[in-house]
């Protein structure tokens, strides 16, 4: 299959679903666009092919952490199928890609009449559910070193690439600490040689020690996105 067409949960579906792909339109994503944002209802449903969505949840003093992580394995508007509640979060792309769209008001009609759609789109939606529950646990009780080497390895996964193309300003909301606090773990990782630090550019040097320096959730994560793309 093309990369264009790279998404786990269209691969996964049967051939007699194959209308329901020729009714997607492939779209560039650019890094920052907004894929849906908080308590809205979204116009279009997503089925990543590249690129890399955060899901960030914003406090009334402006704070904000990442909440959940979307690339080829998902569909980013997955949250806001089966009810009527608004999603607390806003999800925009991290870094740029790709993704098949349709209308979001057609992919719910689609949900409730497709059996396999629905039951891909609702194992994703486990998947996720378990990493978030993982997410919230590593941003409680680790500390920020280990979780900005989770992290990193989390996005190589998905991009599969050694240079990651990210702000310190989105470093700081994906961990939810202040820059100068990742600018400070980043550097710490630099000294190790693990990685290369400079605005906007991290370039890991050393996967093997960046994973013995990031914390346990890694590999649980890990696994749990490799059962969801499989």
């Amino acid at each position: 299959m093309p990369a264009l067409l790279s998404n786990a949960i269209l691969n996964a579906l049967p051939l007699q679903l194959n209308a329901f792909r020729a009714r997607l339109t492939a779209v560039s994503l650019p890094v920052g666009m907004s894929i849906y944002e908080a308590h809205e209802a979204p116009e279009f449903a997503h089925f990543l092919t590249s690129g890399i969505a955060s899901v960030v949840t914003t406090m009334q003093d402006g704070g904000c952490v990442e909440t959940g992580m979307w690339a080829r394995e998902g569909l980013a508007e997955c949250m806001h199928l089966g009810g009527k509640d608004r999603v607390p979060s806003r999800c925009f792309m991290q870094m740029g890609g790709t993704a098949l769209r349709m209308p979001f008001a057609d992919l719910e009609t689609d949900f409730e009449n497709l059996q396999p759609l629905r039951d891909g789109i609702q194992h994703s939606m486990r998947t996720q559910a378990l990493i978030l529950g993982q997410l919230v646990a590593c941003n409680r009780l680790h500390e920020v070193e280990a979780r900005l080497a989770r992290w990193l390895l989390m996005l190589q996964d998905r991009i599969q690439d050694d240079v990651l193309l990210i702000t310190q300003e989105f470093l700081a909301e994906m961990l939810g600490s202040r820059r100068t606090t990742v600018t400070m773990a980043a550097g710490a990782l630099q000294r190790i040689g693990l990685i290369e630090y400079q605005r906007g550019r991290v370039h890991i040097l050393d996967r093997e020690r960046l994973e013995g320096a990031a914390c346990e959730c890694y590999p649980v994560i890990h696994k749990l996105s490799n059962g969801s793309a499989s």
